[in-house]
């Protein structure tokens, strides 16, 4: 009796132990479909801008006003960087455009990297691509931030845009223009750090494939 009770009660886990197994299995596939979809729409979504720079480039024949011809669909898929996207109404022209290349085709590799490794199936020239163009496509967009943001300060400290000064009902003041100059500050200690961290990351994923090369 007390033998059959164990195997009914095993049994009842076990089958319970399925069954929750199932349902995380179901989860995490609807998660990675998820995840597949997303990540398609923005490759395409960056694919667009890129063939948008390039199509407004041979139409005029000069990079002068080319930021406007991306505005909208940069904005689009770009929604959550709010500063940059503040940065591209105010800006320089010459400094957006700098960065919005470099975070192009940043952006066009980094998604089309997620994509195929959520597919398990990652083709090394993209995998190759990822830790290889951050080496110039980084200092790159950093400039250009740098430089947007530097253009932005007279205005910025003119206007008091995104101010709020005292006095007022929150007893709460911000000053946009110094956390502007704290931001471009910032960029001193963390910039250095994110781009030894990708060289690391770069040697550990792909120095054992260039060895092998050499070795052949």
């Amino acid at each position: 009796m007390s033998a059959s009770v164990m195997g009914s009660t095993k049994k009842t886990f076990n089958d319970g132990d399925h069954h929750n197994h199932k349902k995380k299995k179901g989860a995490g596939a609807l998660a990675t479909a998820y995840l597949v979809i997303y990540n398609v729409i923005m490759t395409a979504g960056w694919l667009v801008i890129a063939v948008g720079l390039v199509r407004a480039y041979l139409t005029r024949g000069s990079y002068h006003g080319l930021y406007y011809s991306i505005e909208k669909p940069l904005k689009f898929f770009q929604t959550g960087a709010l500063l940059e996207i503040l940065h591209c109404a105010v800006q320089s022209e010459d400094s957006v455009l700098l960065f919005v290349v470099a975070w192009t085709i940043t952006e066009i590799i980094r998604y089309s990297f997620y994509t195929f490794s959520l597919l398990n199936h990652l083709p090394y020239l993209i995998k190759w691509a990822r830790y290889t163009f951050f080496i110039v496509l980084y200092p790159m967009g950093v400039t250009g931030e740098l430089l947007t943001i530097y253009a932005a300060l007279p205005y910025v400290q003119k206007t008091g845009l995104y101010s709020v000064t005292l006095p007022n009902k929150y007893n709460f003041s911000f000053d946009y223009y110094t956390f502007l100059i704290l931001t471009m500050v910032s960029y001193i200690p963390l910039f250095p750090q994110l781009y030894f961290h990708m060289l690391r990351q770069r040697k550990k994923v792909l120095g054992h494939v260039e060895e092998y090369s050499k070795v052949e």
